[in-house]
């Protein structure tokens, strides 16, 4: 086998640099994630979309806790898959993923994600109401982090008082920095506030999602106690992280792009396709979640042996120029039907509809409010969060 690409600081923090290089001369790679856990990396756009849909391609959460601990064991290192928030839709295959998908699938349709719109441009105006004029304001804290959390933490049912401490969670298990201890800690704590709130929603239920999947178990036994877990977890967690990074994220290349800024201020109708193009360019997300192999699959030139983690670079899909011209360039006006950042095949972003309307209300209303707004330290000096799943901006200093 090829020696591992150790994936560091440098990579977390620019990872396109890396992303080129396997494009064109390694394009399906081993690698070592910083916690140490051996995967291999498919980077070019059509290997990766065909591997979001292969069958071969496995998420069993069971298996996955198995050869995690089988790699800690030969390297004398820890498991870096948990076994308590794991059983979700995100890691389990059909006929499992069909029926858990279609448990939430009724709350993100786009016709009930249009009944949410009048509440998320009003979330969204109190906090650009609440942001100061004139001075230098961390965009992340004060609106790409609070509008989505709101929103999915109102939808599921979780109270005001509590998300800060699951934001703290949360950080902490995406976290790639982190040790054992603290990674454990963070664990324990969102295992037991998630089994705490479902037992206050079963005793006092609600008009909201989780009261609604909490029917569901009851009623038919369709979901384990540890499914129903791991669902409201990936739910409050995809819900927001990622639109966390979309929000910041897209600002940033828009700022860093003045004449698309320019041209989307003269057109404002552009806008949704404006966001397909901040998917494309700069994503929320740089992996996909972990898949394995239960034989020897070939993607590409490559085979890659049974029983290894293999993971898809949805980044650098984005930006292979086999499949968008001038990838490194953002263009608002461009074609980008296709582009990965939601996913392909069966593990499609079931909440793509909320985030593409969340984003449009966050964007159009930012850029109405604050036509002046440009960033208030050079780029070299922004840093971004130490994850491999995410990619997103620890903090957006503008002035407005």
């Amino acid at each position: 086998m090829t020696e591992p690409i150790r994936l560091g600081e440098q990579f977390l923090q620019d990872p396109y640099q890396l992303y080129d290089r396997l494009r064109a001369e390694q394009p399906v790679a081993p690698a070592l994630l910083p916690h140490g856990l051996r995967v291999w990396i498919v980077s070019r756009y059509a290997d990766a979309r065909a591997a979001l849909a292969d069958p071969r391609l496995r998420k069993d959460s069971v298996r996955q806790q198995e050869l995690s601990a089988r790699q800690a064991e030969e390297t004398n290192s820890t498991p870096v898959i948990t076994e308590f928030l794991n059983s979700h839709m995100l890691n389990t295959d059909p006929p499992d993923h069909t029926r858990l998908r279609k448990l939430v699938g009724a709350a993100f349709t786009s016709r009930r994600v249009a009944e949410l719109r009048p509440r998320i441009t009003e979330i969204a105006g109190e906090l650009l109401d609440a942001l100061p004029r004139g001075e230098v304001v961390d965009l992340v804290h004060g609106f790409a982090y609070p509008l989505p959390i709101t929103v999915i933490c109102e939808l599921l049912g979780v109270p005001e008082s509590d998300r800060a401490d699951f934001r703290s969670w949360t950080a902490t298990l995406l976290n790639t920095g982190v040790g054992e201890q603290e990674l454990a800690a963070a664990s324990d704590a969102m295992v037991g506030y998630l089994d705490a709130l479902i037992a206050a929603k079963q005793r006092s239920p609600g008009q909201d999602l989780l009261s609604a999947l909490i029917e569901a178990r009851d009623a038919d036994d369709r979901l384990d106690e540890d499914e129903l877990r791991a669902m409201v977890f990936v739910l409050l967690v995809g819900g927001h992280e990622t639109m966390v990074n979309l929000i910041g994220n897209g600002t940033l290349a828009l700022l860093r792009n003045p004449d698309q800024l320019a041209a989307l201020r003269a057109d404002p109708a552009g806008l949704p396709a404006a966001i397909e193009e901040f998917l494309r360019y700069d994503g929320p997300v740089n992996f996909a979640t972990f898949r394995f192999t239960t034989e020897d699959v070939p993607i590409g030139e490559t085979t890659i042996p049974a029983g290894e983690f293999v993971v898809v670079a949805l980044l650098s899909a984005n930006r292979d120029a086999r499949r968008f011209t001038d990838p490194r360039e953002l263009d608002i006006d461009r074609a980008t039907a296709g582009h990965l950042a939601f996913g392909h095949g069966v593990h499609y972003c079931v909440g793509a509809h909320l985030a593409r309307a969340q984003a449009e209300i966050a964007f159009g209303m930012l850029l109405e409010r604050f036509p002046e707004i440009r960033l208030a330290v050079s780029p070299g000096e922004l840093t971004w969060r130490h994850s491999t799943l995410m990619r997103g901006l620890e903090a957006l200093p503008v002035r407005l």
